[in-house]
This record gives structure tokens, C-alpha cells and sequence, in this order.
């Protein structure tokens, strides 16, 4: 793939990964020709930003679950309160780095 295409799509979404993980990502795409990069781009990625906010006024609800896949740990947050405030508050903590893993494994899915 082009190293521009794939600077851009970094510049774009850099912020939504794992930092660790993307030298990495960056030799993957450059193995793959060009017609793969719509694919690449396609992918939603979630917003780190976005994914905090929403946990934060709506984690005892369990939305941020939801939201990342997880379907257990949502309906345990929603019937608990999360866990009295428990697991919200490990949530929101941790909630930048779950969310830029889910992203990194979306990724690799299309790699």
C-alpha cells in the first residue's frame, strides 16, 4: 500500500489505537496493495473521547458494554447499578484503553 494513504489513515485515527501496536499495524498495511485500503478505511472505529463521555453518564447503564461488544458485562452493569458504582468507576478508568483495543482487534479482522 502507498505510504501516504497510510500516513493519512494514521493521522486520522492514530489516536483511536494502541500507540504500542502501531508500527505494527503500519508494516500490515504496507504489505497489502492499494484496493485494500477502502476496506482499511471502512472500519469504524470508536472515538476514545466519545467512548469516555458515554461512559461516564451512561456506564451504570451499561451502554459502554454494549457499545464495545461485551453483552454479559453490560446486562450485569444495567441489572446492578455497575455494581454500585463499582465496576463504573474501574470502567471509566480503564475505558481509553479497552476502547483502543476493541479498535486494534476490528482492525485486524480486515488485515
Amino acid at each position: 500500500m502507498d505510504a501516504g494513504k497510510i500516513d493519512s489513515f494514521f493521522v486520522a485515527n492514530g489516536k483511536n489505537l494502541p500507540m504500542g501496536k502501531i508500527p505494527s499495524l503500519r508494516e500490515k498495511m504496507a504489505q497489502l496493495d492499494d484496493s485494500r485500503y477502502a476496506v482499511i478505511s471502512a472500519v469504524e472505529l470508536k472515538d476514545v473521547t466519545m467512548m469516555l463521555l458515554i461512559s461516564i453518564f451512561l456506564g451504570e447503564l451499561g451502554v459502554d458494554r454494549f457499545m464495545m461488544g461485551e453483552i454479559g458485562m453490560g446486562i450485569l452493569k444495567l441489572l446492578t447499578g455497575g455494581l454500585c458504582g463499582i465496576l463504573w468507576l474501574l470502567d471509566v478508568m480503564n475505558i481509553s484503553k479497552k476502547t483502543k483495543e476493541y479498535n486494534y482487534n476490528e482492525l485486524m479482522k480486515v488485515l
